[in-house]
């Protein structure tokens, strides 16, 4: 039982590790902020700018990772609220001291 309850918060931990970096990758990249990016291709004739992501593409992007944070939050949370549940209904009071 021990070994799935610790799988269990591993996996909640590994969880909201990742909404930190969804969270802090959003509110360093804000909408009105954001330009085309471009990278140089090497042709034969030289160098040549291209587009490698539109800001119509990151501003969908970002708010795909938005809908996704919020989603997975939610989830989070739920089985967080599931764990706190089974744990008051096995019940977290102490040992008293003359059943040790």
């Amino acid at each position: 039982m021990a070994i799935k309850k610790n799988y269990i918060n591993a996996e909640l931990d590994w969880a909201e590790q990742q909404l930190e970096h969804w969270k802090t990758y959003v509110e360093e990249n804000p909408v009105h902020l954001l330009r085309d990016r471009i990278e140089w291709k090497e042709l034969k004739s030289g160098r040549v700018p291209q587009i490698v992501a539109t800001i119509e593409n990151q501003g969908k992007f970002i708010q795909e990772t938005m809908k996704n944070y919020l989603s997975l939050l939610g989830e989070v949370n739920n089985m967080r609220e599931v764990e706190e549940a089974k744990k008051e209904a096995r019940g977290r009071s102490t040992v008293p001291h003359r059943m040790k």
